[in-house]
């Protein structure tokens, strides 16, 4: 097996950078989650002028359940599962808020796809290193960087995107979009499959997460550079 440059609980891309608001947004919610009861006019004179706040991070969570779940009914209520359940109370910062709700969305969507197609998820039985075309399981292997994929993922590309995501098989995409989108490490990823999904998901290892990533990175490889060709 090739040797990882890449330490296994390295997350693969950098946090998006918070928004002005996000401190102030967090430190409001720790206030209002005290344990006392709070009336309406309340919780909306604390989150008054925080609407575009509110949008981002509904926008962002439904990104990450579409990319998981596909798009309609099922990622919207995956976002509001989020919100409703994620422990930002015991945060201590906006980033471990984001990861905390982007945790509590994924659990919930590895258990809507098990659902919807039991064993969908099951870790590998078997892997051959030797068939895959990349050595190490980040994203510059694949020729892009972090803003590129960000990029592909919410920019003109978007659309091309999602449809190569689809295609692949439904544990790669899952593995693909936790680590490279989600942010999650490889430790983390495996902890994740073996926790919220069924079955055989009990048998993922971190190993098995990054040559499964490595799998998708070479498609995403072949993605870009098909379309470049076609350019």
């Amino acid at each position: 097996m090739p040797q990882h440059t890449t330490p296994p609980n390295h997350s693969l891309i950098p946090p998006e950078p918070m928004p002005d608001q996000a401190n102030a947004f967090s430190e409001h919610v720790r206030d209002l989650l005290n344990g006392q009861p709070k009336d309406e006019a309340t919780c909306e004179e604390a989150f008054a002028g925080m609407e575009e706040m509110f949008d981002r991070i509904a926008a962002g969570l439904y990104s990450l359940a579409s990319m998981l779940v596909g798009e309609g009914e099922d990622s919207v209520r995956l976002v509001e599962t989020a919100v409703a359940n994620a422990e930002v109370s015991a945060c201590q910062d906006p980033a471990q808020a984001r990861k905390s709700s982007r945790r509590t969305l994924a659990a919930s969507a590895l258990s809507i796809m098990e659902q919807r197609n039991p064993g969908c998820l099951a870790a590998p039985e078997w892997l051959n290193s030797s068939d895959i075309c990349i050595e190490d399981d980040d994203l510059a292997a694949a020729g892009v960087s972090s803003e590129e994929l960000a990029n592909m993922i919410a920019g003109p590309d978007r659309d091309r995107v999602r449809k190569w995501l689809a295609g692949l098989p439904v544990a790669m995409r899952t593995v693909f979009v936790l680590r490279a989108v989600a942010g999650f490490t490889t430790a983390e990823t495996a902890e994740m499959l073996r926790s919220h999904a069924r079955g055989k998901a009990a048998e993922w290892t971190p190993s098995a997460v990054s040559e499964i990533f490595r799998q998708g990175l070479c498609s995403l490889a072949s993605q870009l550079l098909h379309s470049t060709v076609e350019r």
